[in-house]
This record gives structure tokens, sequence and C-alpha cells, in this order.
């Protein structure tokens, strides 16, 4: 029996230090306090990463420079990093940490077509002509995300913290065309909160519908299939892919009218034939479908694959569709919402200096927008929207019903700009975005650590989700078992481009920041504002 007592005592001994020291780790507030003064550290680093990205200009599934820059801080770091997950090239998930809660955060990469822009130039002006650009802001997520995330890191070792943090990728959002197959991977079958970032123009948050602009949709592209001919000598002889392409798109026009007030459907034509002389054999369209619900957006799916199939119809031709992306309308936790509210609140809006306020209105003015400079106070957490209008998607609504999760939308852009644009880029690597960026990172560490020391609050999230939102709703994907991530899209785009890009991209060994390698004084504008 002593010898059993002793060896307990020698045991205790041993866990002593470990035990006060989890004893003795600092109360919530001041970690809080201690994360954002370590945020405050990683300026230079924040800023570098938005100008970086911004630089690369990738469009989804072609993120390979992004994605090799991201996970190469992160390894450096201490992260382990698997690539390639749920099939995709230029997806991975990052993780430090061990044990519970697994906390998970996520944000964009991709940019989009044809938005090249000089950075902190008032009025259109790109760095490369028709070439692709941040005109949505993508390049400042993953600055928040990473710069809380190292942060984290440290303060759990040295507070002895147990938890996981995860860091994932939107490849692809631009074209919703992933996260719905990360889902499907299960990649969050393990996650206790999900932490998503958005660039927007104002500090603020939202729970389940929020604003009631969101809508789920699926995106379906339609490949028609004809017989080609000589177009003037036997016309008779073929049978025009085109022209079913052509009736689907009118079809739908007359549908348009007896549809629901709730649904936004768009579609452009990929491939019109290759010359007029020629019937042409092969030819597609490409849909977004729209709407509220999972109910109403299989509705709108069946009635395109209708529409299609009678265009075949009358022009005997054959249809192939494929599903690109899907995505379900957002519903977001009230529990972290009022948590992460309180630390938006607490960090407070960035204070804009005179040269990022004439940046911002000299902007509204070129564009006819309303002339009102940066948002400077902060909105509080606002009740859901009872209309629902619909309106943008965005595929993290996936996962939002799968684990409970809120997206921070953090001030990194100028307000009443139109969205996907050459002008949403002109503030994406200056002042304005680096402020945003470390405010955001700010919030994104401090509402991980109310979750990671306050286990009561990850159950609360979770009864909500349970209780509330899915108590009579309950995700079904739109992805059929055969549907796989459309990887190859945007690849000539990219290959074409990356040359000329390349000599553009951001050398922070030599510059200071991208304004300072262009050679562009901030802010340019036409005229004062």
């Amino acid at each position: 029996m002593r010898r059993l007592l002793l060896l307990f005592g020698l045991c205790s001994v041993m866990l002593l230090p470990s035990v006060l020291s989890a004893q003795q780790a600092p109360a919530l507030p001041a970690l809080k306090q201690e994360a954002a003064a370590e945020v405050d550290g990683l300026q230079t680093l924040t800023q570098q990463m938005v100008d970086q990205i911004f630089s690369f200009s990738e469009l989804g599934f072609q993120e390979v420079e992004t994605s090799r820059y991201v996970t190469g801080i992160l390894e450096k770091n201490g992260f382990q990093v698997e690539r390639g997950v749920a099939g995709i090239p230029t997806a991975w998930v990052a993780t430090y940490g061990s044990g519970k809660p697994v906390i998970a955060f996520i944000t964009d990469l991709d940019c989009i077509p044809r938005a090249s822009q000089k950075p902190g130039v008032a009025y259109h002006a790109p760095i490369i002509e028709g070439a692709p650009g941040h005109g949505e802001g993508h390049n400042s997520g993953m600055a928040v995300n990473v710069t809380a995330a190292l942060v984290l890191k440290k303060l759990m070792d040295k507070n002895h913290l147990a938890g996981t943090i995860r860091l994932l990728p939107g490849v692809a959002e631009e074209l919703v065309g992933t996260k719905a197959f990360y889902v499907r991977a299960g990649l969050f079958k393990d996650t206790d909160i999900v932490l998503g970032a958005h660039v927007s123009h104002q500090f603020a948050t939202t729970y389940a519908t929020g604003e009631g602009t969101w809508s789920g949709l699926v995106s379906v592209q339609y490949f028609f299939h004809g017989k080609s001919a000589h177009a003037a000598a036997r016309p008779w002889e073929g049978r025009s892919a085109l022209d079913a392409v052509s009736l689907m798109n009118t079809g739908w026009e007359f549908r348009r009218e007896h549809l629901r007030l709730q649904q936004r459907s768009h579609y452009i034509v990929l491939n019109g034939g290759d010359q007029p002389n020629v019937v042409p054999s092969e030819a597609a369209a490409w849909y977004y479908f729209r709407e509220l619900d999972y109910p109403h957006i299989k509705e709108l799916y069946e009635l395109g694959n209708t529409m299609a199939q009678a265009a075949t119809m009358m022009t005997g031709t054959t249809v192939d569709h494929k599903l690109v992306g899907s995505a379900w309308p957002p519903f977001f936790n009230k529990v972290i919402a009022e948590a992460q509210q309180k630390n938006i609140e607490a960090v407070g809006m960035p204070k804009w200096s005179d040269a990022d306020q004439t940046l911002a209105k000299a902007l509204q003015k070129e564009i006819g927008a309303k002339v009102e400079g940066m948002k400077e106070k902060v909105e509080p957490l606002a009740e859901p929207a009872k209309d629902l209008a619909g309106g943008a998607s965005d595929d993290v609504g996936d996962i939002s019903w799968n684990v409970p999760m809120v997206y921070l939308m953090y001030p990194a852009n100028i307000p009443n700009l139109p969205g996907h644009s050459w002008a949403n880029g002109v503030a994406m690597a200056t002042p304005i975005a680096h402020k945003g960026s470390t405010a955001g990172a700010k919030v994104q560490a401090m509402t991980a650590l109310d979750f990671l020391l306050q286990p009561e609050l990850v159950k609360k999230a979770w009864d909500y989700f349970r209780d509330i939102q899915t108590k009579e709703i309950h995700y079904q994907t739109f992805l059929a078992p055969d549907d796989q991530p459309a990887i190859e899209m945007n690849k000539d785009k990219m290959e074409k481009f990356a040359p000329a890009l390349k000599k553009f991209y951001y050398d922070p060994m030599h510059y200071k920041t991208y304004l300072e390698q262009l050679g562009i004084q901030y802010p340019t504008t036409k005229t004062a504002p």
C-alpha cells in the first residue's frame, strides 16, 4: 500500500506543472486582449498576405499559387496540411492541436474574370487588360483567418489549451463549386464550430436567414449535340445544336413570367458553334437556378431539364447536362453570432485615414454611387428578416446546414459598389483592406477563444442547431453520386494569362507594399470628390 501511495505521489508531482499551468491560464477577457495585441503584432504579415494573394489573381479551381503560398505559411508554423481533399487539387485542410472542441475557419480563394485593376486607383485601370482580378475581395480572407489561427496556436501552446483548429479554403466559390463536395467527403463530420469570413464594407454578423438576401442554387451546364452540314449548300442535312440552345433560352424567358418572384435565374451561351457556314453540331448553355429553399431550387432545376429536353424535340438534337455546383441558402447560428457580435463591438471599426476616405469617395463618385466614404460605426446585431427576398448565393450554405456556423463580414472594402466588378478591386490591396483584415482577424481569434474556453457555449450552439434550425428541415445534397468537382474549369483562361500575371506577382522581399511595387501614389484619383 505504501508503495502505491509513493507511486501516486510521484505521478502527482510529475503532472503538477501542466495542471497548474492550465489552472493559471489567464481569464477569457485577458486572453482576448492578448489575442488582439498579438494580431496587431502580425500586421505586416497580414498586409503581405492580402497583397500577395491579390497579385496572384487566380480563377476558381486554378488557385495553385495561392494554395501553395498559404499552406507554406501554415506548415512553416507547425500546422499539418492535407492536400487534394475531396478530389480537388487546390483544396486542403490545415490542422493544429488535438481534442475538442474542433473549430474550423473557412474563407475563399478565387477571383473573377476580367476584373484586373490597379489598387488604390479610383477609376478603371487594369493591371493587365482582360485578365482576372480580385473584384470580389477574396484575397483578404486568408489573411484574416491565417493571422487568427497563428495567434490562437501561440496562445494554445502558451496556456496549454485543449482543442483543435482547422483551416479550409473556399475553392471556386464564384462557381459555388466545392463546399457541397467538402460536406460529402466528410470534412466537417467531427467539427464543432465553423467560423467563416467574407469581405464587406461593414463589420457585422447575422444569424438564421440574416437580412433575407440569400438564395440557394444549382449551377448546371447543358450540352446539345446535333449534326453538322454546309449551312448554305445543304442546311436540311444538318441539325443545329445552337438552335436548341436558342430555343431553350427563349423558352426560359417566356416561362420566367410565370415563376415565383423569389426566383433568380440567368444563363450564358458557353458554345455557339464554330463558324457561320457550318451548322453547329455542338452548342452549350450554362444556367444558374436560384431560389429560397431546397424544394423550390429542385423544382427550378427539374424545369430546366424539361426545357432542355423540349428544345431537343424541336430540333432533332440530343442533350446531356452536368451539375457544376450547388448551394443551400445559408442559415447561421444565433449563439455563435451573439458571441461574435460582442467581439465585433469590442474591436470596433478601423480608424480610416483621410487618404482612405478620399479613395472611397472618389471611387463612389466615379461609378455614380452615393458618395459617403467609409463606414465608421459598427451596426448592432439585427433580427433576421421575416420576408425573404433572396439574392446572392454562397456554398457555405451547405456547411451551415451540417454544423453550427457564422459568417463574419469584416470591413475591408468600400461601400456602395456594384460587386463582382473592377471597382470592387480598387481597395483590395490598400490600407483599407489591410486595416479591415487586421480587425477581422481579431474578431475571429476572440470568437474562437469564446468556444475553446467555454464548453457550455458549444453545447448551446448545437442546441440551437438541433432544436431550432434543423428541427423540421434536414439537409439533402443536390449532388448525384456520380457528380464530381469541375476541376478543369478556368484552366485555359489561367494558362492564357499566367505568363503576364507572373510579371506582377508581389515581391515582399523588395517592396513593403504592392502599391509601392506598382509605383502607385495612394490614393490616385481623377479629381477631388
